[in-house]
């Protein structure tokens, strides 16, 4: 194995290698070697650039080698232009003369099916047996703006992101819309298939670029996805916010019909909770990104979701405030001094939002003079400027020249710790010196509302994980279980420390009324053989004396067939019910669930999730995020209940459950909550297909029951 010393070395070598080889290299302007070619020499004042193609002597004006082994020195970075028929052979080329980085642009591999993908894995083994890395295949390459490094067919805008995409193609649009938002990419780099390189590699060497203030992601497939998070979180506690886009929001992996946690644990709830619990910002669309990253770029989140919105109209205002309103913002009441003081300004409402109604061509620097009020307000965290600010350069010279010295003057009241400005102007940047301006001095400029208002909300969310720990480290394996039962499934709550109500497997109507006896009445039957026991009918309550037990057990007999049947104390009447759970996500590894609802859990579908284990305080604060919480907490002069012992309960089989990879899901449902203490009322496993999560030695999962 190599060390890895050695392989963070050949990382480094990706982005400001002392040498580079393009093999492939083309005069052909139509051909990849050709792109490649004419990119590396554009760095040839800062680094030697060596052309490979066995079939010239010269190509782009330079001499040309037939093999890497013929270069007059072993290359830190060599680019492999060639189609995938003969990437072997370029591999072993390229390793054989020295190369200690690699990038392969061919598609054809493991995107094609099983053959593709063995010749990725034995071209991997080579790799990494020789110390070196290898980016791709089936990518777009790298750049590195600060390095002067052209390795992509194509060239980003220059900016502070930093981007890291598994799509080419996705890679060019993200360029395409942020040069019209006014921002770039110092540092790029296309993943492919990951073959060797994955994104959780590159995030902290693509991150720590001089020139990188934030960071873009854009990924489909996450092998080491807790590693990935465990990364990120790094970056975003050291200030580097991290922005992702992904997809995959189609069913969850996990066989849903086996397990209420896997039903509703689905790949999007997944997907936010991972990000919840890194800090990371998730964004749904390209568009959300780039809106994101102008503010991300260069403004700190909003020390609070208290809105000023300002508009040179009504209806920009109103509309402003519903966003504002939607997205989980405030638009609080303005304080009487700052409306006194706006008043002298503005011709309309000085309520929130205030409405200028004239005041922005009766004179353009009332926009900064109403910023400078406004910081008196202590109750304003952030100021969103609403409307035709952008455009009053169309009425003449003089006007003009105003509009540019007030979105100078505003920028420099904007680059103050504290102090949040986002604007939103019916007009193009591009026809307008005054918002170009604006960017110029980092003041996020949007075209729509909702852009504007999605960016400064999006900021805030994250704002409160930031300082947060870092998610909990996955506990050392415990023993593995080997049955799925239900009595086995009992034993692990037990062994979390969550009580239970006393049971007993019975085999005979005269064993349950034994048992029922012991228990003391009233009792309940339950058929223990089947996964989902309420859904068919398994379980019987009430039972108050040994006739009604018989009665029970032969008519569970009946309907559901063979098998043992646990007779159990009720518990008592009151409190609330809860599913708590831990699902096994193939991306990051075991999540935690809770939902309001006991039997109705799917069908409310109030759930809230986080990576497991969870800590009692992380546990709490999920309770807090249902929407159902008020019942909790004694809504409408209820008893407020034991929200202590519900969390330590989650808490608790969240950290057995993280200890035993070969479980799929454990659930207990419905854990019922009173005023003080819980206890659970029902538990259920899952274990994971022998094929799935790396356990190729755990038990079968059971078969779905009627």
């Amino acid at each position: 194995m190599v060390p890895d010393d050695r392989r963070r070395a050949a990382l480094l070598g990706l982005f400001n290698p002392a040498s580079v080889a393009v093999v492939g290299a083309s005069d052909d302007t139509a051909k990849w070697g050709h792109w490649l070619g004419v990119g590396a020499l554009r760095g040839a004042g800062r680094r030697a650039v060596y052309l490979v193609n066995p079939n010239r002597s010269v190509i782009l004006g330079q001499k040309t080698y037939a093999r890497v082994v013929d270069l007059p020195e072993a290359p830190d970075l060599v680019v492999l232009a060639v189609p995938a028929p003969r990437l072997v052979a370029a591999v072993d080329d390229a390793l054989a003369g020295g190369a200690r980085a690699l990038i392969a642009i061919a598609a054809g591999l493991s995107e094609t099916g099983a053959p593709g993908a063995k010749i990725e894995q034995d071209l991997v083994a080579r790799v990494r047996e020789k110390g070196a890395v290898l980016l791709g295949p089936n990518c777009l390459g790298l750049s590195d703006v600060s390095a002067g490094l052209h390795l992509t067919s194509n060239d980003l805008p220059p900016g502070p992101v930093g981007l890291i995409s598994q799509s080419g193609n996705l890679a060019l649009e993200l360029g395409a819309l942020a040069e019209e938002q006014g921002i770039g990419f110092d540092r790029f780099v296309s993943v492919g298939n990951q073959a060797d390189l994955e994104i959780a590699d590159l995030l902290g060497v693509v991150a720590e670029a001089r020139g990188v203030r934030a960071l873009a992601v854009y990924g489909e497939d996450w092998r080491q996805g807790r590693r990935f998070l465990d990364e990120a979180a790094k970056l975003v506690r050291a200030g580097t916010p991290v922005v992702l886009l992904t997809v995959g929001a189609g069913p969850a992996a996990a066989r849903a019909a086996l397990s209420h946690t896997g039903a509703l644990a689905t790949a999007p709830a997944v997907m936010q909770a991972a990000c919840r619990a890194a800090g990371i910002h998730l964004v749904r669309t390209p568009g959300e990104m780039v809106d994101r990253l102008q503010f991300l770029a260069f403004r700190s989140p909003p020390r609070g979701p208290r809105l000023a919105i300002v508009a040179d109209g009504g209806g920009h205002g109103a509309l402003a405030a519903e966003e504002a309103e939607h997205e989980g913002l405030e638009v609080p009441p303005l304080s009487a001094p700052a409306r006194e003081a706006l008043a002298r300004i503005a011709r309309g409402s000085t309520e929130n939002p205030v409405d200028l109604a004239g005041a922005g061509e009766g004179d353009v620097h009332n926009f900064v003079r109403i910023l400078r009020e406004l910081e008196r307000d202590d109750g304003v965290d952030a100021v969103l400027l609403s409307g035709y600010f952008g455009g009053y350069h169309v009425y003449g010279p003089a006007m003009a020249a105003a509009e540019l010295e007030t979105a100078a003057a505003m920028a420099r009241w904007a680059d103050h710790p504290g102090r949040t400005l986002v604007v939103h102007s019916m007009h193009r940047s591009s026809s307008s010196k005054a918002l170009v301006r604006l960017r110029e001095g980092h003041v996020p400029v949007y075209h729509r509302v909702e852009q504007a208002v999605g960016a400064l909300a999006g900021a805030f969310r994250t704002l409160e994980r930031r300082d947060s720990p870092m998610p909990a480290a996955l506990p050392d394996p415990a023993p593995p279980l080997s049955s799925c039962g239900y009595m086995a499934a009992r034993g692990l709550v037990a062994a979390a420390g969550i009580p239970l109500v006393p049971a007993s497997l019975t085999k005979t109507a005269e064993e349950a009324v034994a048992q029922a006896e012991l228990v003391g009445f009233p009792v309940v039957l339950k058929a223990a053989f089947l996964l989902h026991k309420s859904d068919a009918g398994g379980v019987i309550l009430g039972l108050q004396d040994a006739e009604a037990v018989r009665a029970a057990f032969r008519d569970l007999r009946k309907r559901l067939g063979e098998g043992p049947v646990s007779v159990e104390a009720q518990a008592a009447d009151g409190g609330v019910e809860l599913l708590v759970g831990v699902r096994q996500d193939p991306r990051f590894g075991p999540i935690a669930m809770v939902g309001l609802g006991g039997v109705y859990a799917e069908v409310l579908d109030d759930v809230a999730l986080n990576l497991a284990p969870v800590d009692s305080s992380d546990a709490l604060a999920m309770l807090r995020r249902l929407r159902g919480r008020a019942l909790l907490e004694g809504a409408r002069g209820g008893v407020p209940l034991d929200l202590e012992s519900a969390s330590a309960a989650l808490a608790a089989l969240s950290r057995v459950a993280a200890a035993h990879p070969e479980l799929e899901a454990v659930e207990v449902n419905p854990l019922r909550v009173y005023q003080k203490g819980v206890v659970a009322l029902d538990a259920r496993v899952v274990l994971v297909e022998p094929h799935r999560f790396g356990h190729p030695d755990a038990p079968p999962s059971p078969a779905p029951h009627p």
